[in-house]
């Protein structure tokens, strides 16, 4: 079928659920959907837009919820397991502060925190113009707020595959081969916007990359698609190929940052996240993975 418009099998694999809850949402009403000869049509924009609609409505009940705990924050934007980890780790040292965090994407994140659906953004986009990270994206996705930006930390992003493709997988030129499913992330990921920078920098196309529309939604999840045999090659970080023993091929170190309001930045739970981020015993964890640079940990880089 046209890549633009899926069958119900089609959409059941996009959405990662099984099939017959996707005849459950048709009954229900719920997902956008046409029928032609007979057969459920699902325009992929469509589909998109509803993803988007669903994650905005959840963020909203999760704002509701939030309100009512004291000391609480949310966030939303990008992934990282070391993200998961500092998270965890201000839990157990700090308890009467809570960050919950929902993994949406750099893009989407942002505009959440436009929107005042979130007290914090997680982010990691690239400006091929500017070579800079984040600060570039303020205007376009931020235009009601003067964010205050604050390093997190530094990492290696790139190519992962399963040891038994060490010496097939040699880099861009492996993507179009026909024996190479990729595993692709979410649309608005920092991640999908490097990759889509690059394939039309070195004149790639899409269309011609097995697994280009197979999305998912973390690192993680992209490291579980080639340990369960999904796909043979993704992008992620450096962490999740040590946490599970994947091959990896480094592409670029980025920066990973935190966007948040003036206000938001002095509130006790960021100076505790700030203080658990800068500790040795955290970076000391984190050493233990590697590949990842605390320099500017903490560091207001724009306001």
């Amino acid at each position: 079928m046209s890549s633009e418009l899926m069958n119900t099998k089609e959409v059941a694999k996009y959405l990662d659920i099984h099939e017959k809850q996707i005849y459950l949402l048709i009954k229900a009403g719920k997902i956008p959907c046409t029928r032609v000869t007979g057969k459920w049509i699902f325009p992929l924009k469509l589909i998109d837009d509803w993803i988007q609609t669903s994650a905005h409505d959840g963020l909203k009940q999760a704002r509701k919820r939030i309100n009512s705990i004291e000391g609480a924050l949310l966030a939303a934007g990008s992934n990282d397991p070391v993200l998961d980890i500092l998270l965890t780790a201000i839990k157990t040292k700090h308890p009467a502060f809570n960050i919950f965090s929902a993994n949406t994407g750099s893009v989407s994140g942002l505009e959440a925190f436009n929107t005042g659906l979130t007290d914090i953004a997680f982010s990691h986009l690239y400006d091929p113009e500017t070579g800079e990270y984040n600060t570039p994206y303020l205007k376009k996705y931020c235009p009601d707020h003067q964010p205050v930006v604050v390093n997190l930390f530094y990492r290696q992003i790139g190519f992962l595959t399963p040891k038994s493709k060490f010496n097939i997988f040699k880099g861009w030129e492996s993507l179009t081969q026909k024996d190479i499913r990729f595993v692709n992330r979410q649309r608005g990921s920092g991640i999908r916007i490097l990759l889509d920078y690059e394939l039309k920098k070195r004149k790639i196309a899409c269309a011609d990359i097995s697994g280009y529309g197979l999305e998912v939604y973390t690192h993680f999840e992209v490291g579980l698609s080639l340990i369960s045999g999904e796909a043979d090659v993704g992008i992620a970080s450096a962490a999740v190929a040590k946490i599970l023993d994947l091959n990896f091929q480094p592409l670029v170190s980025e920066r990973f940052d935190m966007v948040l309001d003036k206000n938001t930045f002095f509130q006790p739970a960021i100076q505790a996240f700030i203080e658990t981020l800068q500790s040795e015993q955290f970076k000391n964890r984190v050493e233990k993975i590697g590949n990842y640079s605390f320099k500017d940990a903490g560091r207001i880089l724009h306001s």
